[in-house]
C-alpha cells in the first residue's frame, strides 16, 4: 500500500499541507490563503490534500509548523510539532545539499537561518516590520494596480531603478508617490521597491550575520524575479531557489514526521482526514490567579476539551482544576 508523510504550516498568511513520499520527495502540496481562520483554512487544506492522493494511500506520520503549530498539531493529531527555523532548515539542507544561508521571506515575517555542516548554528526573524515582507511587495503593488504576479517583470524591464526609502512601509509609498511625480518610469520605480526590500531585509534581519554561499532562497517572495536579482546583486552570489520553495516549512514538517515516527517506531498519531469533518473551537480567557495574568487558549473539539496553552504553571493543565 502506499504512504508517505503529512507536513502542515499554518501561518498568518497562509496554510500549506505538504505529503512526501519515503525517500523525503514532494508528492502533493496545497497552498490556501489563511484569512485570520486557521482551522477552518487547515480544515479545508486536509478536504483538498485527501481528494489529491490515491485511494488506499497510507500516513505514516504528521508534523506541523508555523504560528499556529499547536493548534495544527491538536487537529491533525501530530507526531512532532517544530518551529519555523527547524523545519525550514531541515527541509533545506535535504533539498540543497551544502546549504550554508537560508533567505526566507514570507507575506508577514522573514528569516534568515545559517547552517554549517547541516545545522543551525544561527538565526533572526523579523516580524515587527512589514516593510522587509512580501505584504511591503502586495500593498505598493495594489496602490499602483498591478497584479502581485506581475511586478518581478515588469521591474526587470528597469534601466535606472530609483532609490526608494525602503525602512518603513509609510515612507516607502510616500517616496513613491514623489518619484512618480517627478515623472520617472514605473518598472524603474518598481525595481527600486525591489531594492529597497532586499536593503531592508540586508540591513535588519541579516545584520551582523555572516552570509555565506551557497545561499538558498524560499518562501512566497522567492517567485518574484526582480527580488531575486535584487539579492543576487546586493550579495555578489546567484541564490539557488529549491524546488517547493513556497511550502517549504510543511515539507520540513513531513521530513520531521517521519524521524520522529522511526525513531519511536511507533504507529502515527495522525487524526486521519476525517478531521476535517469535525467540529474544532478555539476560546481564550485571561487567568487572574497571580500577575502573570496568563492568556489560557482552550482547544475544544467536538463539545471536549482537547488541550490548552499559554499558561505558565501547571493550574490549567488538562488534569488541573481550578482549586489545585
Amino acid at each position: 500500500m502506499p504512504g508517505g508523510y503529512l507536513g502542515i504550516d499554518v501561518g498568518s498568511v497562509s496554510t500549506n499541507v505538504v505529503v512526501t513520499g519515503e525517500a523525503g520527495e514532494v508528492l502533493r502540496q496545497v497552498y490556501l490563503r489563511t484569512r485570520g481562520n486557521p482551522i477552518g483554512v487547515l480544515q479545508e487544506g486536509l478536504r483538498q490534500m485527501a481528494a489529491e492522493l490515491p485511494p488506499g494511500f497510507k500516513i505514516h506520520g504528521c508534523g506541523t509548523t508555523g504560528s499556529a503549530r499547536q493548534l495544527a498539531g491538536v487537529i491533525a493529531g501530530a507526531d512532532v510539532v517544530k518551529n519555523e527555523i527547524t523545519a525550514h532548515a531541515t527541509a533545506t539542507a535535504a533539498l540543497v545539499p551544502g546549504v550554508r544561508t537560508i533567505i526566507e521571506i514570507g507575506g508577514q515575517d522573514s528569516k534568515i537561518i545559517l547552517l554549517r555542516d547541516g545545522l543551525v548554528t544561527d538565526f533572526a526573524m523579523n516580524t515587527v516590520c512589514a516593510a522587509g515582507t512580501g505584504s511591503f511587495l502586495d500593498q505598493q503593488a495594489a496602490r499602483l494596480g498591478i497584479a502581485i504576479r506581475d511586478l518581478g517583470p515588469i521591474a526587470l524591464k528597469s534601466s535606472a531603478p530609483v532609490r526608494i526609502a525602503g525602512r518603513c512601509t509609510v515612507f516607502a509609498e510616500s517616496d513613491m508617490i514623489h518619484k512618480q511625480q517627478l515623472g520617472h518610469r514605473i518598472e524603474d520605480i518598481l525595481y527600486g521597491l525591489c531594492e529597497a526590500l532586499v536593503r531592508n531585509y540586508l540591513n535588519n534581519v541579516a545584520r551582523g550575520k555572516g552570509i555565506a554561499a551557497p545561499i538558498a532562497f524560499q518562501g512566497g517572495v522567492a517567485s518574484n524575479v526582480a527580488i531575486r536579482r535584487a539579492f543576487a546583486e546586493a550579495l555578489g552570489h546567484e541564490l539557488i531557489i529549491p524546488p517547493h520553495h513556497d511550502v517549504m516549512g510543511a515539507a520540513g514538517a513531513a521530513l520531521l514526521a517521519r524521524a520522529a515516527v522511526w525513531e519511536r517506531q511507533q504507529e502515527t498519531r495522525f487524526l486521519g482526514f476525517g478531521a476535517a469533518e469535525r467540529h474544532f473551537e478555539a476560546t481564550s480567557f485571561e487567568c487572574e490567579h497571580c500577575p502573570n495574568h496568563c492568556e489560557v487558549v482552550n482547544i475544544v473539539g467536538d463539545g471536549q476539551l482537547l488541550t490548552r496553552w499559554g499558561h505558565r504553571c501547571p493550574r490549567w493543565d488538562l488534569h488541573a482544576t481550578a482549586a489545585d
